[in-house]
C-alpha cells in the first residue's frame, strides 16, 4: 500500500533504486510513494534490508533514485547542480545518525557549532557571539548545560545523541530527519531521546521523518509507515 497525497510538503514520487553489482543490479526501493506533512512526526518501520534508511536519504537529498523524484513544497529537487543541492540540504533537512559522528577532538559546543561554520555562506550572517549563544541555549535546553565544555568520549550515548541533534538544529532546519536515533542506545536512554523529539515537536511544531525498527516509536506518532522489500506495506495517519 502507498501513499501520495495533493498536500505533500515533502513528497518522494515513485522512488526507485537499484545499486550495480558487478553485471547485476540490486533493487532496493521499488516505486514508492510518500507525502510528508508539515509539523508532523512520520514514522518509518522496516526491517533491516527494507529499504528505509535508503528511501531517507533519498528523501533528504544525501543519494539521487534511480527513478522518480523528491519535491519540497512543489519544487522538484532532483533537478539541480550539487552545489545547489548542497544550498538546499543546509536550508531544509537537520540530519541525526545512529553513531551520532561527532568530532573528537572538540567539545560539544564546538560540535554543535560547526554545521553554522560550515555552512555560513547559505545562511544570514550573524556574529560568532550570537552563534554561541543560540548553541548554548540549545544545549542547556536538552538537558546539557553542565556538559558543553566536554568531549565526546566524555559523555554518555545519550548525551552524545543530544549533542548530535542540537546539531541538526542549529541551522533551523525545516525538516529534520533521523536514521535510526536510538539503534545505539540502551532502553532508558532510547526513551529519553525519543520524548526529546516529541517535545520538540510539541513545543515547535518541526516536522521530523524518523527512520527506526523500534516499535515503541509508533505507539505515540501520527504518522506511521511500514516498509517491507522496498516498498510501502502498511500506513496509519491518527
Amino acid at each position: 500500500m502507498t501513499e501520495n497525497s495533493d498536500n505533500g510538503y515533502l513528497r518522494a514520487s515513485e522512488i526507485c533504486k537499484e545499486y550495480k553489482i558487478g553485471k547485476s543490479s540490486v533493487r532496493v526501493l521499488r516505486g514508492v510513494n510518500l507525502d510528508v506533512e508539515e509539523g508532523e512526526i512520520l514514522i518509518i518501520l522496516g526491517a533491516s534490508g527494507a529499504g528505509k534508511s535508503t528511501l531517507l536519504h533519498i528523501m533528504g537529498i544525501l543519494d539521487k533514485p534511480t527513478s522518480g523524484h523528491v519535491s519540497f513544497k512543489g519544487e522538484n529537487l532532483n533537478i539541480f547542480s550539487q552545489n545547489e543541492l548542497a544550498e538546499k540540504r543546509n536550508r531544509i533537512f537537520g540530519f541525526v545518525f545512529q553513531f551520532y559522528h561527532l568530532l573528537p577532538d572538540f567539545d560539544a559546543l564546538e560540535n554543535v557549532l560547526m554545521p553554522r561554520l560550515i555552512g555560513k555562506r547559505f545562511f544570514k550572517a550573524i556574529s560568532k557571539k550570537e552563534q554561541t549563544e543560540k548553541a548554548v541555549q540549545l544545549l542547556e535546553r536538552v538537558g546539557l548545560g553542565n556538559r558543553i565544555n566536554h568531549r565526546p568520549n566524555e559523555l554518555s550515548g545519550g548525551e552524545k545523541q543530544r549533542v548530535a541533534i542540537v546539531r541538526a538544529l542549529m541551522n533551523d532546519p525545516e525538516i529534520l530527519l533521523c536514521d535510526e536515533p536510538t539503534g545505539n542506545l540502551d532502553t532508558k536512554s532510547g526513551r529519553e531521546i525519543q520524548e526529546l523529539i516529541w517535545e520538540l515537536n510539541e513545543n515547535t511544531k518541526q516536522t521530523v521523518v524518523i527512520v527506526t525498527h523500534d516499535e515503541r516509536f509508533a505507539e505515540s506518532a501520527g504518522h506511521v509507515v511500514r516498509m517491507a522489500d522496498g516498498k510501502i506495506v502498511n500506513y496509519t495517519r491518527n
